[in-house]
């Protein structure tokens, strides 16, 4: 136990003086949270602040109506068609509308190309209902939207925060090994160790506790920021929290492994972890809907653990549906992975290198 214990204390140091895990650990997910979490704060119903100019002898009162009721937060009024321009190239305004009575003309800023399909949304909507009112027709067909499942008035930054939280509980496990422990190889500390009476097992636990306590203070600090800073919320499944940590963040240890098989060199490693840790990061879903992705990319991303991990996250905090079956599935095969790979990490890795 005392052993134990000298060598738990010990990889906590080493830990402490890793800036680079430490940071994708503990302070990435914080600092991805709260510039996602201000980006997003004001994202809600779609409005923008339109220009209109109505020539002589037109009506604009109906017009500005309809324009407002299609979601324009404001509606300014232009005395002629180069002051409207001039405030949309300034972007004063988001886009202008001409009528002369005879003819609705759209004004764009050309370089907003991202918020222009936005625009043109709201201009169909008011050119197609302005067009029924000056006939004094109404709609014959109404519409509604329902969103259904358990889930259904949660934004995109609640399923965000569970798969960052994840990507974090990914770099701490991967890099336990293909970072930390291949640089104790070549820098033959762990030659050092090894020939003293320890047991390997014991330092491979010593290396796996670290790890899970700072992944658990990591997730956990990551979820209070994100309640106390954005008031998002959460309904955690403790259970189904803590087997996932600690399946996924061993599970991870074990893709390490692989890796320290694979490349002997440590920053090597270390660099091999960090470009599959940013494959997996843009193709799993944390920052944008997989549905984005291509097919053929959406096919690929199902094999990548970070997608299951990000998954099975959101459904331990409340955020996403998934069936008990497949959440323990996921689970089993994290811990799987890692009962395989531990006994060739043992065996392998850690062990004394011959000159």
């Amino acid at each position: 136990m005392t052993t134990w214990r000298a060598l738990f204390l010990a990889e906590f140091r080493l830990l402490l003086r890793d800036r680079a895990q430490l940071f994708f650990t503990l302070i990435f997910p914080l600092l991805f949270i709260l510039i996602f979490g201000f980006i997003m704060a004001d994202v809600g119903e779609v409005t923008a602040r339109l220009g209109l100019v109505v020539g002589p002898g037109a009506d604009g009162e109906l017009l500005a109506t309809v324009l407002e009721e299609s979601g324009a937060r404001s509606v300014e009024r232009f005395a002629q068609a180069p002051a409207l321009r001039e405030a949309v190239i300034e972007q004063r305004i988001d886009f202008g509308v001409e009528w002369n009575g005879d003819t609705l003309r759209f004004i764009y800023h050309a370089n907003r190309i991202a918020e222009n399909a936005t625009f043109r949304q709201i201009a169909r909507s008011a050119e197609d209902s302005f067009e029924l009112r000056r006939q004094g027709l109404h709609p014959l067909l109404l519409t509604e939207r329902e969103d259904v499942g358990a889930n259904r008035d949660l934004g995109w930054f609640n399923l965000m925060v569970p798969g960052i939280i994840a990507f974090s509980i990914l770099s701490a496990g991967l890099f336990a090994v293909s970072g930390h422990v291949t640089a104790m190889k070549e820098r033959r500390t762990l030659t050092r160790l090894l020939v003293t009476p320890m047991p390997t097992v014991a330092l491979l636990v010593a290396i796996a506790a670290v790890r899970l306590v700072i992944v658990f203070a990591s997730t956990l600090i990551t979820l209070f920021v994100a309640w106390g800073a954005f008031r998002l919320q959460f309904t955690i499944d403790w259970l189904r929290y803590v087997a996932l940590v600690i399946s996924s963040t061993l599970g991870m240890m074990g893709l390490g492994t692989v890796i320290a098989l694979v490349v002997r060199r440590a920053s090597s490693a270390a660099n091999l972890a960090n470009i599959l840790a940013m494959v997996m990061l843009f193709l799993s879903g944390i920052y944008f809907p997989i549905e984005f992705l291509p097919t053929a990319l959406r096919r690929f991303s199902q094999g990548l653990p970070l997608r299951h991990m990000a998954e099975a996250m959101r459904a331990a905090t409340g955020v996403f549906e998934m069936s008990a079956t497949r959440f323990w599935i996921i689970v089993l095969v994290f811990a799987a992975a890692a009962v395989a790979l531990f006994p060739v990490l043992a065996r392998y890795v850690v062990r004394v290198e011959r000159r």
